[in-house]
């Protein structure tokens, strides 16, 4: 289940990303990538979305590539222009989806949460958002532009994004007056992640089957919430 497609960005530049279609005239949400890139994996999360009723939409913000080598992903990653992607292919993803749907969210893991958070500031049409074990620097951070609701999943023994780095930005957050709730659990960074297991995971990171399920019953409950 789910396609390639082609959106515009708002300054009209095209960009491609995966497509995971929920029943007609339901809300929708945009899934942002881990830092390996639009992957089998993140594939499946917006599959997963579908399946409970939302149509989701993964921008390719690597423009085709991706990797399972860490020292791969954190050079994309680098390369990344945050801003941009934010602003752009985010919101130009936020923008299409609300063409089809009546609200639209937006989620993200590690990398993805990062931009998740910057979204919120940038994305006025974004109705939502779920951030997942990821933070920007707290200085990009304009707390009084989120107008969405949101919640967020924190692994307090996360080696990529130190559970100490959150208090600040929960700080930030609520002296905004944003309608904001966080949630720690004890776990490793990606314990969402379940292809973060094995031989083959780097050392920062652990899948948690548990904590997962209550994160992702968490964020659906949320989801009905705040999308319907």
């Amino acid at each position: 289940m789910g396609q390639t497609i082609t959106y515009p960005r708002p300054d009209g530049s095209p960009v491609t990303g995966f497509l995971a279609e929920g029943p007609a005239g339901g809300p929708g949400i945009v899934v942002i990538q881990e830092w390996w890139g639009l992957n089998d994996q993140i594939r499946g999360v917006a599959r997963r979305l579908a399946a409970a009723g939302y149509t989701a939409l993964v921008p390719d913000l690597y423009r085709g590539r991706s990797t399972v080598e860490a020292e791969e992903a954190h050079h994309l990653m680098t390369h990344l222009d945050f801003g941009d992607a934010a602003a752009q292919d985010i919101r130009g993803a936020v923008q299409f989806l609300k063409a089809r749907c009546p609200k639209v969210g937006v989620t993200g893991f590690c990398m993805g949460g990062a931009l998740t958070v910057l979204s919120l500031t940038m994305v006025p049409e974004a109705d939502a958002g779920v951030v997942w074990y990821g933070l920007p620097p707290l200085e990009f951070v304009d707390a009084g532009k989120i107008r969405a609701p949101m919640i967020a999943h924190w692994a307090e023994q996360d080696g990529a994004f130190p559970i100490d780095s959150v208090a600040p930005l929960e700080a930030k957050l609520a002296a905004a007056g944003v309608a904001y709730t966080g949630y720690r659990y004890l776990a490793h960074h990606a314990f969402a992640n379940e292809t973060a297991q094995g031989p083959g995971r780097i050392a920062m990171t652990q899948y948690d089957a548990a904590w997962a399920q209550i994160a992702w019953d968490r964020t659906l409950r949320f989801l009905g919430r705040t999308l319907g």
